[in-house]
């Protein structure tokens, strides 16, 4: 499965239709405190990147969302460090990038700021996902909150580029941060997010 296919699975009918109710941009601040479980207990650290995925919507209302949204996120750059900025990639979809190598809990705190503006403004059903990218031992490993389901999922991309994932580190880290996240129950939704050829993050 590509990276279209993993973004059209949760963007899809069967996740529409699945979808839990109870999805809350306020559910980022968990990877607030998990975060460290990751580093004490796993040897995991962030990568200083974590990001917003979301589809368009054809309107000048949704672009003055996105725009407020790009002006807020560059005022607050001298205070809190953390940069920002918008990418489209090759499916159609958007992705806000956040950048912050001092401040783990500024990343959370702006993309969390990103994803409650498009809900108060009407638009939370075109967020997809929230990606919180991490690396220990050379290996890959990233934490994706999907908006439609309301939960979290390990991702662990294998180190060679294959598009082979590494179950066994998945299921250790559901298994630490579960009860610290609301960890995805049904591992059909634990959807990859490729990145392109050459690319660590999905969003490359």
């Amino acid at each position: 499965m590509g990276l279209f296919d993993g973004l059209r699975s949760i963007f899809g009918t069967r996740a529409e239709s699945d979808a839990t109710s109870g999805a809350d941009p306020d559910d980022l601040f968990g990877m607030s405190t998990a975060y460290l479980t990751m580093s004490a207990d796993l040897g995991y650290e962030p990568t200083g990147y974590a990001a917003l995925c979301f589809a368009e919507v054809d309107s000048h209302e949704f672009a003055g969302t996105v725009s407020d949204v790009r002006d807020i996120l560059a005022a607050g750059e001298a205070e809190t460090g953390t940069v920002s900025r918008f990418v489209d990639d090759d499916h159609g979809y958007r992705w806000v990038v956040f950048e912050d190598e001092d401040d783990f809990e500024d990343l959370v705190t702006n993309l969390n700021f990103a994803a409650d503006t498009f809900i108060e403004e009407g638009y939370g059903s075109r967020l997809l996902a929230a990606v919180f990218a991490f690396e220990g031992r050379g290996q890959p490993a990233d934490w994706i909150y999907s908006f439609r389901r309301g939960s979290y999922y390990p991702f662990a991309p294998a180190p060679d580029a294959s598009h082979e994932r590494d179950n066994q580190l998945e299921l250790k880290l559901a298994s630490v941060l579960d009860g610290e996240l609301d960890v995805e129950d049904d591992k059909e939704y634990w959807y990859p997010l490729w990145p392109s050829e050459g690319g660590r993050h999905p969003w490359e």
